[in-house]
């Protein structure tokens, strides 16, 4: 099962510190990394939509963490067209993803926070989650093209928020166009039947990496408050559904990273645990 890498998408959120998930002695933020990566072999950084990762802390996580161990970097903000707080920019530029100028900053900062994962080997992916107002079109085609460019050597993972995305009749061209750019294409686990559900697709775009997100089922998706959208404990069946579309990406990418974003109190490093054991439960293969 090592190419099949189960973890979750934070390991610093406020509600599992509180969940009492850390033992007393490993709360702190060099304790609560180190005892993470002994429990999980990969970990979605979150931090980076919000701030730009810094340099000093990639090189810290790399030092706290063992050989092998995969951290999946979330795009800064800017950088996939959401919103952007001016205080969350460097050194007072503002948040103008218009200004070429200040994109250029913006990257370079990004490029250099992340530098040191992937000069150790430890960045499985900068995960480029794009807003639900970006459809299929000219315009999302330029903008990944960008993307790409920007992000040469690098390995990429997309999100696409629209349903339209993965529609009939468009998502072969949306898995041309990722494979043509070199990008893994996210696989999603959400509720449905909402306007703005994603079905449970699992394209394989890049040979090389499968993501596969768990954003939980909640019905409050899309509204309310951020712990009511990801309040959600997924049962072991609903996990079980996942396996047999799981041994079906192992088959076509070296590497599988399955993340749970259900981050509210334990709930994402528990149902992360269980598909752990359900993947090793027998010949899951066969």
């Amino acid at each position: 099962m090592d190419d099949i890498l189960v973890g979750t998408c934070s390991w610093t959120d406020p509600a599992l510190v509180r969940s009492g998930w850390y033992p007393a002695g490993q709360r702190d933020p060099e304790g609560r990394l180190r005892y993470y990566a002994r429990r999980f072999p990969v970990v979605e950084v979150d931090a980076s939509y919000y701030a730009l990762p810094q340099e000093r802390v990639s090189r810290m996580w790399v030092e706290r963490t063992p050989d092998g161990f995969a951290f999946d970097v979330k795009a800064f903000s800017l950088l996939t067209g959401h919103p952007t707080r001016d205080s969350m920019m460097p050194e007072g530029l503002p948040a103008h993803a218009r200004d070429g100028s200040v994109l250029d900053e913006v990257w370079s900062r990004f490029a250099e926070g992340v530098g040191p994962l992937r000069r150790a080997g430890r960045l499985g992916s900068v995960l480029f989650q794009f807003p639900p107002w970006l459809r299929p079109g000219a315009r999302a085609e330029r903008i990944l093209a960008q993307t790409a460019r920007r992000t040469t050597g690098w390995p990429v993972a997309v999100e696409f928020r629209h349903p339209d995305w993965w529609r009939e009749g468009q998502a072969e061209l949306t898995c041309a166009l990722l494979t043509d750019h070199g990008m893994a294409a996210v696989a999603v686990d959400m509720v449905q039947g909402l306007p703005s559900s994603l079905p449970p697709a699992t394209p394989v775009t890049n040979s090389r990496l499968a993501v596969v997100r768990f954003h939980g089922r909640s019905a409050s998706w899309g509204r309310g408050s951020k712990e009511g959208r990801f309040r959600y404990a997924y049962s072991e069946g609903e996990l079980a559904e996942w396996l047999p579309r799981l041994r079906e990406l192992a088959g076509q990418a070296e590497r599988v990273h399955v993340l749970f974003n259900n981050c509210c109190g334990g709930a994402s490093v528990r149902a992360a645990e269980q598909m752990d054991r359900l993947l090793r439960v027998g010949d899951w293969r066969a």
